[in-house]
């Protein structure tokens, strides 16, 4: 016995240590997605607008939704379960197709006592997933509902039609899922070109999950769609998305001058948003550019001793790594014309011959944004420090 102690000792010993305890502060600071403001005055708005518990196909109860929106930092969340698929229904009967809404703004409530995340505030939307199986309807979120029991019957046009009775923002989800379109491209069908047409339908998811399409980024761009993105999780977000690595779950960010209800539903309908996905900022140019320069800046610091070879520091203050590539005639000195700058942090670059350092700007092509598809974000910035 004694021998086969001292031998799980020494696995115990040599078994590598986990990187990073789950909820230690580097991971409860890197997860969330938090934005500061525009230039404009405008909130960046981190929100999930497609999630599921147990009371359709997700794994875990609605209070664990949202503690988990709670940790990414995310101004709101939507539960929107199915309401033709409902596996679990003989197991958790739930003839109020509410009760999951009602279970998780409760579980929502800041107490005096809460800690950690608990103490975040979280705007908790009523939401349900229209589910017609086989295509051309397919699946439709409608969130800002007031009531999912009349919209449990009928065909997707009458549920559409009720929906938007009680004044719901609605998108078409995952156009693109191979599960419905089995070579995996998102095109409009006569069916949501009807929807549309009527004001029906309002937005679309351009990235799900852990999949994004460009097709479905190009159906947005053509028919005045809303940009998405969701995570439409079912299990842990902590399991699907790399939160250990610096990731951050697939969502939306809304550009709002109202951090209210009333506020986020307009700007969505506006079509005022971004999705992030894999830390990639995908939306129109106008919503694109100005989270970024919103959060990258440069100052200019004074040129090397008997030099013009001009250090510039290239602030990064998002939750996101920004992929740079410089394509301006300026020259760097010390890097390549690709270089990264780490979400939250300073970068410094030796920039080649500056006769002039009060004139100085840089022009960047900004590698992870996406402003149609396949074409990114090009910005020239300015030291406009005062």
């Amino acid at each position: 016995m004694r021998k086969l102690f001292a031998s799980l000792l020494v696995l115990a010993a040599l078994a590598p240590a986990p990187a990073v305890a789950h909820d230690g502060p580097a991971i409860a600071a890197a997860r969330k997605i938090a934005f500061p403001k525009l230039k404009d005055g405008r909130s960046v708005l981190a929100v999930d607008l497609h999630t599921h518990s147990v009371f359709s196909d997700g794994s875990v109860w609605p209070d664990v939704r949202v503690e988990e929106a709670k940790r990414d930092g995310l101004f709101a969340m939507a539960v929107s379960e199915h309401l033709e698929y409902q596996p679990k229904a003989a197991d958790i009967p739930h003839p109020d197709r509410n009760r999951s809404y009602e279970l998780a703004t409760k579980a929502a409530e800041v107490k005096p006592d809460s800690i950690g995340a608990n103490k975040n505030p979280l705007m908790v939307i009523n939401g349900s997933e229209i589910t017609k199986i086989a295509m051309p309807a397919g699946h439709i979120n409608a969130v800002f509902i007031t009531d999912a029991n009349p919209l449990k019957t009928g065909d997707a046009l009458a549920q559409l039609t009720a929906a938007n009775a009680q004044g719901a923002f609605t998108f078409w989800n995952h156009p693109y899922w191979h599960a419905q379109t089995p070579d995996g491209v998102a095109r409009m069908t006569p069916v949501h070109a009807d929807f549309i047409k009527r004001g029906l339908l309002h937005g679309i998811e351009v990235a799900n999950g852990l999949d994004m399409s460009d097709e479905a980024f190009k159906l947005a761009l053509d028919n005045n769609l809303t940009i998405l993105g969701t995570s439409d999780i079912h299990g842990l977000i902590d399991w699907e998305f790399d939160l250990a690595g610096g990731g951050h779950r697939t969502a939306t960010l809304v550009l709002t001058k109202s951090e209210t209800p009333d506020g986020l539903k307009a700007a969505l309908k506006a079509g005022d948003t971004v999705a992030i996905f894999k830390d990639n900022l995908v939306g129109r140019k106008a919503n694109v550019e100005a989270v970024v320069r919103s959060t990258l800046k440069i100052e200019v610091d004074t040129p090397l001793p008997r030099t013009t070879v001009t250090p510039v520091s290239i602030i990064n203050d998002s939750p996101v790594d920004y992929i740079l590539e410089n394509t301006g005639p300026e020259g760097a000195y010390d890097e390549a014309h690709v270089f990264t700058v780490k979400a939250g942090s300073t970068f410094t670059l030796l920039i080649k011959n500056v006769p002039d350092p009060s004139k100085l700007s840089l022009t960047f092509k900004a590698l992870n944004t996406y402003i149609a598809p396949r074409e990114h974000l090009v910005l020239t910035v300015k030291d406009e420090t005062p």
